[in-house]
């Protein structure tokens, strides 16, 4: 009776490079890095930024530092309203609004 050897496909001779461990786990970190930076334009509502239409951000309404973004094709616009607005004595005040230098009005509620 002969015996027949099985041939084991583990048997087989592997790739025994130690850096490839190293290039795998860099493809991981990778991937990690690319969800992670989705992941936060998403949490930050910043999704617009990526987008071709023209929009307006209002950040930190109504107080002190207050800055008001708009996108108009490629360009993008920063405007921070100046210190000086005066209150009048009659009425009251609702919201505030600002001219931007092309003549857009914004207005912002309280």
């Amino acid at each position: 009776m002969s015996r027949r050897r099985r041939i084991s496909q583990f048997s087989a001779e592997e790739d025994t490079d130690p850096l490839s461990v190293i290039v795998n786990l860099f493809d991981v970190a990778m991937v990690f890095a690319v969800a992670l930076m989705v992941a936060m334009v998403m949490h930050m509502n910043m999704t617009e930024v990526f987008t071709q239409e023209d929009y307006t951000i209002v950040k930190n309404p109504g107080k002190d530092n207050m800055e008001i973004i708009t996108k108009e094709g490629n360009k993008i616009n920063k405007y921070t309203p100046s210190e000086d607005q005066s209150s009048g004595s009659k009425g009251r005040r609702v919201g505030v609004a600002y001219e931007l230098e092309n003549g857009e009005i914004i207005y912002v509620p309280e």
